[in-house]
């Protein structure tokens, strides 16, 4: 018999509902790593994804609290797709992505998982990674610690890695 540990997602499974929103941050940077935060910008921000789709899984937000992109100032726009091209050329660097699905869910009907802070996806993609334990267990296998990959990631925003 094999088996699939993923012991972080016992952590997701029993956690209390909270009420606060993942996208909202104050100034401070000091919780970024417990965040998850790999780049902060002027107006917009990337985090990795606590519970992926795959590994390296982004979302870019603005740190403004919006349920609806097209309340998006011009700036505000203008860095959220640099940032979605910056998270573009790291993921292809540090997790040798071979494609990206890039998108945005507004709305509860629209699969929003948290629908009052909009947030863009950027979900690594490689070829054959739809194997068949994801057809036929509904299951994504995550080759790497999220907090490896974390390291990794914020070494590649910050610079200190070359992308």
């Amino acid at each position: 018999m094999d088996q699939l540990w993923a012991p972080w997602r016992l952590e997701y499974i029993q956690s209390p509902e909270d009420d606060s929103c993942i996208f909202c941050l104050d100034e401070n940077p000091a919780e970024d790593q417990a965040r998850l935060i790999v780049k902060r910008g002027e107006h917009c921000f990337v985090i990795m994804n606590r519970y992926p789709y795959s590994n390296g899984h982004l979302m870019i937000s603005p740190y403004r609290h919006l349920s609806d992109p097209a309340g998006l100032e011009s700036h505000e726009i203008l860095e959220i797709h640099q940032m979605m091209i910056r998270s573009q050329l790291v993921l292809r660097e540090i997790c040798a992505a071979q494609g990206f699905n890039v998108g945005w869910n507004f709305g509860p009907a629209a699969g929003a998982g948290i629908p009052n802070h909009i947030h863009m996806h950027i979900v690594p993609r490689w070829a054959g990674d739809n194997n068949f334990m994801t057809i036929l267990a509904d299951i994504r296998v995550i080759p790497q610690h999220i907090e490896k990959t974390y390291t990794l990631l914020a070494r590649a925003f910050s610079g200190t890695q070359p992308v």
